[in-house]
């Protein structure tokens, strides 16, 4: 179990809404060279809370992920956790954990967020 880094209802999910989703929802296809070493994505917003955004004359927020520290930082390690710094994402991990982490997640897997 990951939890949210920092504030995520200010910043990437649900700035429509306000709070994350409540449903599952499936990780995309994953990326192997991101500049946070590995990521994981999840798709969020879909076509629902778009629409529900552009109502409310709002962002739905998005970009949101499961992600290591990248080439720059990877040396801080477990010390990241000190600070919010990932703008949202649901979890920064060093870039050992995403290592561990990676490739046991299967695209289209369900994902369950939390507040």
């Amino acid at each position: 179990m990951l939890r949210w880094a920092g504030n995520p209802s200010a910043r990437k999910i649900a700035r429509a809404t306000i709070k994350p989703p409540k449903e599952s929802i499936p990780w995309t296809p994953k990326n192997p060279n991101s500049q946070f070493h590995k990521a994981l994505h999840i798709s969020y917003p879909n076509q629902a809370d778009r629409a529900h955004a552009r109502k409310l004359g709002v962002s739905p927020g998005g970009d949101v992920e499961i992600h290591g520290l990248g080439a720059k930082w990877g040396w801080i390690g477990a010390k990241h956790r000190l600070t919010d710094w990932t703008d949202g994402c649901i979890a920064a991990v060093t870039n050992e954990e995403i290592d561990e982490i990676y490739p046991q997640i299967k695209v289209g897997t369900p994902v369950e967020i939390r507040p």
